[in-house]
Parts: C-alpha cells; sequence; structure tokens
C-alpha cells in the first residue's frame, strides 16, 4: 500500500484496512492480526475483555491508524464505560511503567522503600470489572515493559481467578498491535 493510499484511508480504518496496511515484509504480523482479535484467536477472553485489550494496548502505541479502526471496530462490543477505562489503563500505566520500572531497575533497597506518591485512584475504582482493568493495565505494561508491573498484575489476575490462558491471550493481543503500529509506520 503506498503512502498516499495510507494517508487516505486513516480517516476510515477499519481492521480490514489495517490488515491491508501491514506491509509484505511483516506478512506474519498481518496473519496474526486476523486472528488475535477474535474469541478463536484469545482463548478465555470475552468479546469485551478481546476489545477492552486492544483498545488499551492501542492507545498505548498511539498509532492514529490503529486507534481508529479499532475503536470502530469496538463499537456495539464494548460500553462507554469500558472505552474509558481502556484511555485509563494506557495514561495510568504510561505513570506506573515508568515510576515502577525505575524503582525495579534501580536495584536500591532505600528507594524501593519510599513511598510513590502519585494518585492511581482509578487502579482501585476502574468503572469496569477490576479483572478487566487488571487485563488492560497488564497488557500495556507488557508493551511499556515494566517487570514489575507485570508480575503485580499477574498475581491479582491469577487472585481473582483469571486463567493462565486467558492472560497469555491478553499479551498476544498486545503483542500484534504493537507489531502491527509498528509495522504501518516502518
Amino acid at each position: 500500500m503506498t503512502l498516499e493510499l495510507v494517508k487516505a484511508s486513516a480517516g476510515n480504518a477499519t481492521l480490514e484496512t489495517i490488515k491491508d496496511m501491514i506491509p509484505d515484509f511483516a506478512k506474519d504480523i498481518r496473519l496474526n492480526w486476523g486472528s488475535v482479535l477474535s474469541p478463536e484467536g484469545a482463548p478465555d477472553l470475552t468479546p469485551n475483555q478481546i476489545f477492552g485489550v486492544a483498545l488499551a494496548t492501542a492507545y498505548a502505541v498511539r498509532n492514529a491508524y490503529v486507534t481508529q479502526a479499532l475503536e470502530t471496530a469496538s463499537v456495539g462490543v464494548v460500553s462507554d464505560a469500558e472505552i474509558t477505562a481502556a484511555k485509563s489503563a494506557a495514561s495510568i500505566m504510561a505513570m506506573n511503567n515508568i515510576y515502577y520500572r525505575f524503582v525495579h531497575l534501580a536495584h536500591d533497597e532505600d528507594i524501593s522503600k519510599l513511598p510513590a506518591k502519585l494518585r492511581m485512584n482509578v487502579i482501585g475504582q476502574p468503572g469496569i470489572a477490576k479483572a478487566d482493568f487488571e487485563l488492560y493495565s497488564l497488557a500495556v505494561s507488557a508493551i511499556n515493559g515494566c517487570g514489575m508491573c507485570i508480575e503485580a498484575h499477574t498475581h491479582e489476575l491469577v487472585k481473582a481467578g483469571v486463567s493462565k490462558l486467558a492472560i497469555q491471550s491478553a499479551i498476544r493481543i498486545a503483542a500484534v498491535i504493537h507489531a502491527a503500529a509498528r509495522s504501518i509506520e516502518i
């Protein structure tokens, strides 16, 4: 797809146009794009969870085409509260992943004992099911590479009874959305 065609498609981005925008050098990503956003491709996740995770990760990777396509595909699948929660997860994890990645990588016991002093109220009251918000936050944390947050969200999800297959499905969605956005930008 030429750059002109990509730009013309931006205002009308759908899941199919995103698939078409993924270059031939990334054909594996194109194939994965077609599968991970379905119940068969994301075992143990509901359609709401699939698209909630997808939206949160799209907001995190900040690709306008991918975001618009997923917002369009999410109409009638996710609620306004779930869309807001996806935006909240991308936003709060943008802060938390930097802070807690630093705490983890600094390997300084004194720093790790200091209170964060950062407001994170949305984590306690996300406006949707807590486990769903944890899935969104885990997927964004995986994209942002925060091991400490990945560990914490995985722990909370397992404690809430979410299957490890569902956790893997959320991460697979995040990985493919991130790769699709990158491939289009390349």
